[in-house]
């Protein structure tokens, strides 16, 4: 058994959705990790350079504060007014705390809540500590970012260390951060954003030459076996495209050679049948045994059956797409073309006890696109099948009227009709609604042939109060781009 990588990663497997969004899917995610990525890298960087800043401005107030502190000899004099620390704790949402104090913790000024700094065996005079730590305010735990020096006081033969520290609420440069993130995250979204339309647009626009090969697929009649044509599409395309066209010639290949068989085998039966249908005319006027002459007229019948049936096989093989004759088309007069096999036909329908009319609800030419013998033929198998099944004293009308854009030939009787279960599958070769008649199952499913040929329809409807209705529509002449 064959097994794919897709079926081992879970939701990736292409066939359980469209192509589109499978590579949408994998182009759009990487980008939407790398901008998380960013995001976070940015903001790290963010609350870096913040600390660098406000770290810098604590310790510069940790200077000024420690010039206020001036050594008297064993002693200190504070001079720090009330407007300095009025400066200090200017901003209720951001304040600033400080203490000052000579190891080991004798508080001298500030505040006395401010967490220590953390161990150090020979500290530098003069120079920053930096670190965070965690103070009580307002009974809350508050994070804050400390800048700590120590100074040396005192004589020379008794010095002594002081420590200033300020502290900031880590408030602050959460904001900065935020504000500088948020500065940045905005027009890299819209960049992310116009990349992904981008994005979609270029996997819409390259996966267009599948969907020009789709609707080629998907417009042509089921027995359309031409070669596609994709000459402005990629590479990747025509490689598909060639697999495909190497496909239909195998299938048009074989399909050709049983329609070459079906054709041939017709026309060497139609001489045989000819004869034998006119070697027993001949016998059933010469017999006067009456269970001979009976045998006779069942091989009779048989005969004539046999020999319709292979007009219709040769009928339907011209009505082929690859046929020359089914090519050729021209414009043809349908009023003129459905006129004439009425008019033929005439004779027959007085034998068979049936009224045979035409109605002309034109009154004028009017024209299609198509080829004149298959058209004819078409009209010709409605009418026919109508005077096979209508029965005796029945009445028939072939009728042709104009539509929207349409040519629509009525064939209409008011026999036993058809079931409606059984209306569509009549059209399939060799199926027929009933056992009665002689035909062979093949007139509707040739009416339909030539009429898809010509980008028509043939339908069937119930004629009230009983009966069948047949409709050939067909496109005007300048309407179709056939």
């Amino acid at each position: 058994m064959t097994r794919s990588w897709w079926g081992r990663v879970p939701g990736l497997h292409p066939g359980s959705r469209s192509l589109h969004r499978h590579l949408l899917l994998w182009l759009l995610l990487p980008q939407l990790v790398l901008w998380a990525a960013a995001a976070f890298v940015t903001y790290n960087l963010a609350q870096r350079y913040a600390d660098q800043v406000i770290d810098a401005a604590q310790y510069t107030a940790s200077k000024a504060l420690a010039r206020q502190i001036k050594p008297i000899g064993n002693g200190l004099l504070i001079d720090f007014p009330r407007a300095a620390q009025d400066i200090l704790e200017a901003d209720p949402d951001d304040r600033i705390y400080y203490t000052v104090s000579t190891p080991p913790g004798q508080f001298i000024l500030g505040n006395r809540k401010l967490p220590p700094p953390p161990e150090i065996a020979s500290p530098r005079l003069g120079q920053p500590y930096f670190y965070n730590g965690t103070m009580t305010e307002a009974g809350q735990e508050m994070p804050v970012r400390v800048a700590a020096q120590y100074l040396r006081y005192g004589e020379v033969d008794q010095p002594q260390l002081m420590l200033v520290q300020i502290a900031r609420g880590r408030a602050s440069r959460e904001q900065l951060a935020r504000r500088i993130l948020l500065d940045t995250a905005l027009p890299l979204s819209v960049l992310v954003a116009l990349m992904s339309m981008i994005v979609w647009a270029g996997i819409r626009a390259g996966l267009a030459p599948l969907a020009r090969m789709r609707a080629l697929v998907e417009d042509r009649a089921p027995n359309d076996l031409a070669p596609l044509e994709l000459e402005a599409a990629p590479r990747e395309v025509h490689a598909l495209a060639r697999a495909i066209n190497t496909l239909l010639g195998t299938v048009h290949q074989s399909v050709s050679s049983q329609r070459r068989f079906v054709s041939d085998a017709a026309h060497q039966l139609r001489t045989p049948l000819a004869g034998l249908k006119s070697q027993t005319e001949l016998a059933l006027a010469e017999a006067s045994d009456p269970a001979l002459k009976a045998r006779l007229q069942r091989v009779h019948d048989s005969a004539t059956r046999s020999a319709h049936l292979v007009n219709q096989l040769l009928t339907l093989a011209r009505a082929e797409p690859e046929s020359g004759l089914a090519q050729g088309h021209a414009r043809v007069d349908l009023v003129k073309l459905a006129a004439e096999p009425a008019a033929e036909l005439v004779p027959r329908a007085r034998q068979a006890g049936i009224d045979l009319g035409f109605e002309d609800q034109v009154g004028a030419p009017l024209f299609v696109l198509g080829n004149a013998l298959l058209l004819r033929e078409a009209l010709v198998n409605l009418i026919d099948n109508a005077l096979r099944y209508a029965g005796r004293g029945a009445n028939v009308t072939v009728r042709v009227r104009a539509l929207a854009g349409q040519a629509q030939v009525e064939v209409e009787d008011d026999g036993p009709g058809i079931a409606p279960a059984d209306r569509e599958r009549v059209f399939q070769r060799f199926a027929r609604a009933t056992n009665a008649g002689d035909g062979c199952g093949l007139g509707l499913a040739i009416v339909r042939e030539i009429a898809e040929r010509h980008a028509g329809s043939v339908t069937l409807e119930g004629n009230a109060p009983r009966g069948l209705r047949v409709l050939l529509r067909l496109p005007l002449a300048g309407s179709s781009s056939n």
